[in-house]
């Protein structure tokens, strides 16, 4: 198993090593002179010992470049960063979840093999796998497995309800992702369990968080604020830090991505946040998801039109950015409006807003004056 990849990150050249959010970045000199030494099987240079042993304090005296550094080849486009929904089936159904109505379906393993084939011939560096509840699909350890092999850098996202199976929490401590980032929807069980509507997952997502923070996995925890749960808030937080892990908190529910509002009237008025303008975004241009079916849309709220990745390859990638493109213009409701400049929603969530007849103050600038 490969400790460190090196890549190729638009002009720059990067070391990094999986489950760590350090990166160290080469002259073009330095890379090649590695890549020929890989080649070669000869023994990693001084340097590069002594530059890994300072950033990651791992030792590399006496192995060979080969053994050790994964190399990867840049993609024809600018593409490194991608999410996968590697199924839309989930444990919980909780009462603010945009997905609506949640289908465990998708690719087969031989699929999801060509899949993330693909996502690696684009030159995808960092990929954050989610759902759905990742952890519930039968293929998630093999999946994991190969875009580890394939060098690419790992995040997921999960409920953590599954992370107390030992088989789970040895692959994520044998292959570290960078980030583990988990849903946290209370601080009781009677309160959680209302929120996710499942019966014991509290218990079920206690044990798993504990687990895997006493495993030294980069555990984030997200703070999910609806109406069932804001007088557990300073619960929540005060749990976080009593973990002494990072948290965010997430208030603004979104309408489901079929533009229904069934988790709208979840959303707790007092703990909304007020987005800052839309400036633009890299949604198709450097960043793309993949849904289970392997359709690439440049982003999980803007799915329509997609490309089949599966069936036509990387090279269908290049209408992303023209996609983007079409996706980003004001129409609708949108169209001539004066205010577009300071925007606090891309159009693609504006439209799914719209779509589920959500008050204006939800998403518009509009419904505050």
């Amino acid at each position: 198993m490969h400790q460190l990849v090196a890549t190729p990150f638009g002009e720059r050249r990067l070391i990094l090593r999986p489950g760590s959010t350090k990166a160290m970045q080469l002259p073009r000199a330095k890379f090649d002179e590695l890549r020929t030494m890989a080649s070669h099987h000869s023994t990693v240079p001084q340097w590069l010992v002594d530059a890994v042993r300072t950033q990651w304090r791992v030792d590399l005296i006496g192995r060979s470049v080969d053994e050790v550094l994964l190399f990867r080849e840049a993609g024809p486009f600018a593409f490194s960063r991608a999410t996968w929904e590697i199924n839309l089936g989930c444990d919980y159904d909780c009462v603010m979840c945009y997905l609506g109505e949640k289908r465990f379906q998708g690719l087969d393993m031989a699929g999801k093999r060509e899949l993330l084939s693909a996502m690696r011939d684009a030159g995808v560096i960092w990929l954050q796998i989610t759902g759905g509840e990742p952890l519930i699909d039968p293929d998630f350890p093999e999946s994991y497995r190969l875009a580890n092999e394939l060098g690419m850098q790992l995040e997921v996202l999960s409920n953590g309800s599954r992370l107390r199976k030992p088989h789970l929490l040895n692959l994520l401590r044998t292959y570290p992702p960078t980030r583990l980032t988990l849903s946290v929807y209370g601080a009781t069980a009677k309160t959680y369990d209302a929120v996710t509507r499942s019966r014991g997952g509290f218990d079920r997502f206690r044990e798993g968080l504990e687990k895997a923070v006493a495993a030294g996995l980069n555990v984030d925890l997200s703070l999910i604020i609806v109406q069932e749960n804001t007088h557990e808030v300073d619960a929540m937080r005060a749990w976080a830090s009593q973990l002494g892990v990072r948290y965010r908190e997430y208030a603004n529910i979104s309408p489901t991505i079929h533009g229904t509002a069934e988790p709208l009237p979840s959303q707790s008025p007092q703990y909304l946040t007020s987005r800052a303008p839309f400036t633009g975004c890299p949604a198709g241009v450097t960043f793309f998801h993949a849904d289970p079916f392997g359709r690439a849309s440049i982003c999980k709220v803007g799915r329509e039109p997609n490309i089949d990745l599966t069936a036509e390859g990387v090279k269908g990638l290049a209408r992303l950015s023209e996609i983007a493109e079409s996706l980003m213009l004001r129409t609708g409701g949108c169209s001539g409006c004066t205010l577009s400049g300071t925007c606090r929603v891309c159009r693609p969530m504006a439209k799914v807003f719209q779509e589920a007849k959500a008050p204006l103050a939800n998403y518009c600038q509009h419904g505050t004056r």
